[in-house]
């Protein structure tokens, strides 16, 4: 199967983002992280190298291709993303439901039932910070991920999967032998989820343990 999501497999080398060649901050939350996938290529590269390095804007624009104007603005609205983020969004009993139903579907290696809770485009990131098993690449669509779920759940058969918030919404976190291996948080829109952030870097993992 192509692309699958990096929980549980080998990395890979040679991302086409430039964005991916920034080395972030370890104390950057899931949230953060989240929105930064959010933004264009050459937004995450204006803000991080800018806001988090102190990079000038003219020094940007060498890497960016374009000019020292464009890349402030770039950087700006990719400020805005992150200030909408921090906006409070209470989450509903019905997106707690959702988060429920994907959970027995995926301990149930049903993937029938995982296609129908996630939303046809979902698309499913992992961050591993080059130090747990993974792809770096994205998985996009609801039979992909589903079956890479599936396929997780094949491979470690030991692995228990349990409802959890995550940065204050519904989530899950994924136990092995009593240690928390993986976090997921989850975005919930209607009765489906439309994007899955597994945290598999065990240095973030370190507060659940």
């Amino acid at each position: 199967m192509p692309g699958r999501i990096g929980w549980l497999g080998e990395p890979q080398a040679g991302a086409a983002d430039p964005a991916d060649r920034v080395t972030l901050d370890e104390s950057l939350g899931m949230a953060f992280l989240v929105v930064l996938d959010a933004m264009t290529p050459a937004e995450r590269v204006a803000f991080v190298l800018h806001d988090v390095f102190g990079y000038p804007f003219a020094e940007i624009a060498a890497i960016v291709g374009r000019s020292p104007g464009a890349c402030r603005q770039l950087a700006s609205s990719a400020r805005r993303r992150l200030r909408s983020s921090h906006r409070p969004v209470p989450h509903t009993a019905r997106e707690t439901a959702v988060v429920a139903e994907f959970r027995r579907a995926w301990q149930a290696g049903d993937i029938d039932a995982l296609v129908e809770v996630l939303d046809p485009g979902v698309t499913a990131i992992a961050d591993t910070g080059g130090l747990a098993r993974g792809y770096p690449h994205p998985l996009r669509g609801a039979e992909q991920v589903a079956h890479a779920c599936v396929e997780v759940r094949a491979k470690v058969a030991e692995l228990t999967l349990r409802e959890h918030a995550v940065n204050g919404r519904p989530g899950l976190v994924a136990l092995l032998d009593g240690a928390v291996v993986t976090v997921y948080a989850l975005d919930v829109a209607g009765s489906r989820i439309t994007r899955i952030w597994a945290i598999r870097n065990p240095e973030k993992l370190r507060a659940w343990t």
